[in-house]
């Protein structure tokens, strides 16, 4: 697993986390936000009269209204991304990164829009009387890339289980466990069962469900945040400020934050936004080509409300609670995981700003960084180290009151062994204070509001309620991917293999999940990315035709 999990971490290192991505994905974004004259903000307005049925028409050709495309298409992207994706994105930036999953958001409105609108046209009825859409019809049938269609196929039917199944499963387990103390095999075999009797109806059933779960599951979110919002009411404004402060210049170090520089918050920044939002990933033109519409520019324009939905508004509020409580800067009680350990050489201290400066250099992986992993053996004594020479970074910080053990309850007296940084031993159990991130983060921020620890209550359901709904759309996604590829006979084993891996990940490895996710999202974004600009010149020709019609 560690060597599967290395070769995943070098994927990502070499496209998601790659310097060039961000600026390919928001580069797109911004070519079509200037050449379809700001579509985000000129259709706004338009794009919610279109989301109330004022233009439908009965019997256009679809499976599923206008509203119910939309909430398929956001309880998609409104899932674990908006819980842990923005506590990481901040862990790893600091105030910075949700400036840049604003911009990612702001330009994957025009993104979202470009792709569904594009996807809608050229989607087709199926041999069971289901419409089918997504890039690989435009990439097929108008481009005649019948090998892009099917990479992107293939891409995306991967991307099911590492974007909508396998960490939203995995989210939903760990957070019932560490809030309810429940077993996650159970978990996941109770909710194994429930997503393959949702599933199993199709794309109605799905519609029907993702219809009232999506705004019951906001609306419970949304008064836990707030409660947190109101008790820090005084931090907000200086949230914003560091924000925007810090948005070109990198978070400087605050308490157990050792600093963010202005690369890595922008990377990360992006990074998330697009697993928030999925703009340009081509997941979302999936759902709407089910939408019952003859003009594919109307369902595009309901689309681009999904990334101001789901992060402008639903992930600024998750970063203003992570910010104004405070807890992102704050060291927490935590067992580790082991790929957030490092052991270096040397003794280094916050107090100190020299030393701060170096370990600076290494968390955000500067050429110039002076630290050496430590290899060597560390004495322990009843569970403590008594050896020197050493420093434990856990989660990006400098770990305190740090225990061993090997199992239970026992601390642990003896050598350990320790290789470039890591512990030799994989048994080895490492708890301490150290900052936090993902899921767990979150829901230590809102803790910090007028509900008190009943706080940690509201993120568990929204967190399940919201990875669940994940899960559902993307195994939709999936399946259409299968229609195009082998046929509507593939769908049911698909589906079979997809509830089996919801439940298998509740158990997982937490780590190599989210390494899985970052390389099959970008899979599935660069073939689709350049797919649009390719046919960017018919976007806009479909965009004024039906403005000319339906837009006075």
């Amino acid at each position: 697993m560690e060597s599967l999990y290395s070769f995943l971490l070098l994927l990502d290192s070499m496209l998601g986390g790659a310097g060039w991505f961000p600026f390919v994905l928001l580069g797109v974004g911004l070519f079509f936000t200037v050449y379809l004259k700001f579509p985000q903000i000129r259709f706004f307005k338009h794009a919610w009269l279109v989301v109330t049925g004022k233009f439908d028409h009965a019997g256009d050709p679809g499976d599923t209204t206008h509203f119910r495309a939309l909430t398929t298409a956001l309880s998609g992207t409104v899932g674990t991304g908006n819980i842990s994706g923005v506590a990481f994105a901040i862990f790893l930036g600091g105030p910075a990164a949700l400036f840049w999953m604003w911009a990612t958001a702001f330009l994957g409105m025009t993104t979202k829009f470009v792709e569904v609108t594009l996807s809608h046209k050229y989607r087709v009825k199926t041999e069971d009387g289901t419409m089918a859409g997504g890039p690989m019809y435009y990439m097929d049938r108008r481009l005649n890339m019948k090998w892009l269609a099917v990479a992107f196929a293939v891409a995306t039917v991967i991307s099911s289980f590492g974007t909508g199944n396998l960490p939203q499963s995995n989210g939903i387990a760990s957070s019932l466990e560490a809030t309810f103390g429940f077993d996650p095999l159970i978990v996941g075999s109770v909710l194994g069962i429930l997503l393959a009797l949702v599933i199993l109806g199709g794309i109605k059933r799905i519609a029907a469900v993702t219809a009232k779960v999506v705004p019951l599951m906001a609306v419970i979110y949304l008064i836990g945040a707030l409660a947190v919002i109101f008790a820090n009411l005084e931090n907000i404004g200086p949230s914003f400020m560091a924000v925007i402060s810090d948005a070109f210049t990198g978070s400087a170090a605050a308490g157990g934050f050792l600093g963010a520089s202005l690369a890595y918050a922008f990377n990360r920044g992006v990074n998330r936004g697009l697993f928030s939002n999925e703009a340009g990933q081509g997941s979302a033109p999936i759902a709407h080509a089910a939408a019952k519409t003859k003009e594919p520019a109307s369902e595009g324009m309901v689309s681009l409300l999904e990334p101001f939905i789901d992060t402008i508004i639903i992930c600024t509020i998750t970063g203003l609670v992570i910010l104004s409580s405070g807890v992102w800067k704050e060291k927490h009680e935590n067992v580790f995981d082991r790929s957030d350990m490092l052991f270096i050489e040397g003794v280094y201290e916050e107090s100190n700003s020299e030393d701060v400066a170096q370990l600076y250099s290494l968390i955000n992986e500067r050429t110039d960084s002076q630290v050496k992993p430590y290899s060597g053996t560390i004495s322990v004594v009843n569970g403590v180290a008594v050896s020197e020479g050493f420093t434990l970074i856990n989660a990006r910080s400098v770990a305190e009151e740090v225990k061993y053990s090997f199992g239970g309850d026992d601390p642990f007296t003896g050598s350990l062994k320790i290789k470039d940084g890591k512990p030799i031993k994989d048994n080895l159990i490492v708890s301490g204070k150290s900052l936090v991130h993902s899921a767990p983060l979150t829901t230590i921020a809102f803790t910090r509001g007028y509900f008190g620890d009943y706080g940690q209550y509201i993120v568990s359901i929204g967190l399940m309620l919201f990875a669940f709904s994940t899960a559902i759309a993307w195994s939709y996604y999936g399946d259409r991917a299968m229609t195009y590829l082998f046929g509507p006979r593939s769908v049911m084993p698909y589906r079979v293999i997809y509830v089996a891996g919801f439940v298998w990940a509740s158990f997982s490895d937490t780590t190599l999940v989210w390494a899985l996710s970052a390389v099959a999202i970008v899979v599935m974004t660069l073939p689709n990315l350049f797919g649009i600009v390719l046919l960017s010149k018919e976007m806009k020709q479909t965009v004024n035709e039906y403005w000319n019609k339906h837009g006075k």
